[in-house]
């Protein structure tokens, strides 16, 4: 018989005595829980490795050991394959308006600047490139073998990836989260935490400023405050354009994760409707790039 996900936390060795579990809400790629032992509380993340997704279990506590050395992120507290222990963050999660909010923006820009300039220093072992554009061929290879719903939209897909690999350059390289939900980012009240390294791995800065705008539905105002605030310098025209690339692709990849989610994730989530808002607004973020 197949265990249940509380009979896999349970049968972990580092608890105390009798532990209480909660499931926490969130998490398309995960399924997580509160767990709290002799006083203490954790976070449970079950999760095998999704190669379809670029998922390596190994690379995220990897990553993750380095976020929290860094002082970015919880401790792992214990892992093994399929499981991840952290320490519980008594905070709450940022929704998209306080990412927007100026209050909350120079601190959440501040906190992505030092995981580009400081994860990779703890980081230990072989690290992860996720180079978006070999993740939307990739995500193309994977819809069309899986005959997917969405397959008359791939050569499309593939030409104007290419066309973005092109305008996105030159390139500067560092450590990124690269998955900049609001939810990843944790406030509890003194500081802001960065959670969530499923997808880290070194790449362009401007993937993740491009995902946080995209993500967090940034007015252009916004996505200039942004910049200013993580190049402490005005924004030329030619970083806004390779910027405004970026934005499109990260909008691109979000939009083929949902598509390939459709086949392959079992985890109970509306990803029709995800893949259908994300694609309205790769649209228009595509067509705004092209006029401009």
């Amino acid at each position: 018989m197949t265990a249940t996900p509380e009979d896999m936390i349970h049968s972990l060795s580092l608890w105390h005595g009798p532990i209480e579990i909660a499931p926490l809400v969130g998490g398309i790629t995960n399924r997580n829980y509160l767990v709290g032992d002799a006083g203490r509380r954790f976070v449970v993340r079950l999760g095998e490795d999704i190669p379809v997704h670029h998922i390596s279990r190994a690379n995220e506590v990897a990553a993750s050991r380095a976020a929290h050395a860094a002082g970015l992120s919880p401790a792992v507290i214990h892992h093994e394959p399929g499981i991840l222990v952290l320490d519980y963050i008594d905070a709450k999660p940022l929704s998209a308006e306080d990412v927007s909010h100026p209050a909350f923006m120079e601190r959440v820009v501040s906190l992505v600047r030092s995981c580009h300039r400081d994860v990779a220093r703890y980081f230990r072992g072989p690290a992860a490139i996720f180079w978006v554009f070999h993740v939307l061929r990739d995500y193309a290879a994977v819809l069309n073998a899986g005959d997917s719903r969405h397959k008359p939209l791939l050569p499309s897909f593939l030409e104007i990836a290419e066309r973005l690999e092109r305008e996105a350059g030159p390139f500067e390289i560092a450590f990124g989260h690269n998955d900049l939900l609001a939810a990843n980012f944790l406030d509890d009240g003194k500081r802001l935490w960065l959670i969530d390294w499923d997808y880290a791995g070194f790449n362009t800065p401007l993937f993740d400023l491009g995902g946080l705008a995209s993500n967090n539905e940034f007015s252009e105002a916004q996505e200039e405050a942004m910049l200013e605030a993580y190049f402490e310098a005005g924004v030329s025209d030619d970083l806004r354009r390779r910027y405004q690339a970026m934005k499109c692709a990260s909008l691109l990849r979000e939009t083929m994760w949902s598509m390939v989610s459709e086949i392959h994730s079992d985890i109970e989530f509306d990803y029709s409707s995800y893949t259908a808002e994300n694609l309205r607004r790769f649209e228009s973020a595509w067509q705004d790039f092209r006029n401009s």
